[in-house]
């Protein structure tokens, strides 16, 4: 006969396997397809219709994916518009949403601040599809400001200020004393030199994970810049991809080498800054 203690240890066991077997399977449905963009980027467009699965196609091993669909969707340029609104709505968002949350939570009494606070998190629920309409009736039909970088770029931080903020809210309430504040203060900096040389660099976890969501949602963005941006010039690499989708036909290996080069950067920057992302989201779980 089994002890109480050894049942618990059991079942505690058996919990565990079964854990790491979801997630197991979970990672498998996830890493597929990425797996099966970077067997086909390889291949000629008959090796993947006739079998994707294949690891090399019958007409062997190919690069003549990445010039080509670099040219047909004029891939630098792209590329900058993409690479210069993500960063600068990345960097503002974080700016202004860190700044927010500290004068938030160094005057949390104020009636205005509590206010502001309960508006930015009850604007979380409200989804972008509810705005569409709205934004393009009056950005674009009232004040023309419609087709331009920096229309998109304030669009991008208005939509995620709201969750950068209430992420800083937390982070800044929970890990940051205000006892570091007073001691600056007395050797005689002022709030906004407490701020930068203080608060501010304490927040590295919370940045680089408000960065790296912020940053994966504004490169992948196809909605929103789809509706702003109307020039191809001012294309990001999302929009440009549908130069590769025709009516009667659509170039496969283009697509995927698209595709790939469009993720290479995000992965890369999720790879530098995957160890802040844990403990950025789980900064302010716990009330201090």
């Amino acid at each position: 006969m089994m002890t109480a203690n050894e049942k618990a240890a059991r079942k505690k066991k058996v919990m565990h396997v079964v854990m790491w077997i979801v997630l197991l399977v979970l990672f498998i449905c996830f890493i597929i397809p990425f797996l099966l963009v970077i067997i086909n980027v390889f291949k000629t467009k008959a090796d993947i219709t006739s079998n994707p699965l294949s690891l090399v196609g019958n007409h062997g091993f190919t690069l003549d994916n990445f010039p080509a669909a670099m040219e047909k969707m004029n891939f630098w340029v792209v590329f900058g518009n993409s690479f210069i609104i993500t960063v600068s709505a990345t960097v503002l968002t974080i700016v202004v949403s860190s700044m927010t949350a500290f004068v938030i939570v160094r005057n949390r009494k104020w009636p205005a601040c509590k206010l502001l606070f309960a508006l930015m998190v009850a604007s979380m629920v409200i989804q972008f599809q509810v705005l569409m309409v709205p934004l393009v009736s009056v950005y674009g039909g009232i004040l023309g400001v419609l087709n331009h970088r920096l229309t998109l770029i304030l669009m991008h931080i208005g939509f995620s200020v709201s969750m950068a903020t209430f992420m800083f809210h937390g982070a800044i309430h929970t890990n940051i004393p205000l006892e570091l504040e007073e001691a600056a203060t007395i050797d005689g900096c002022s709030r906004w030199a407490t701020y930068w040389k203080i608060v501010f660099p304490l927040l590295k976890p919370t940045i680089a994970t408000v960065a790296i969501i912020d940053a994966m949602g504004f490169w992948n963005d196809y909605l929103l810049p789809s509706l702003v941006l109307t020039s191809k010039d001012l294309y990001t690499i999302p929009i440009a991809t549908q130069a590769f989708y025709g009516t009667y036909s659509t170039d496969i290996g283009l697509v995927m080498a698209a595709l790939l080069l469009a993720m290479l950067p995000i992965l890369l920057m999720y790879i530098f800054l995957q160890r802040y992302i844990v403990e950025g989201v789980t900064s302010g779980a716990v009330k201090g």
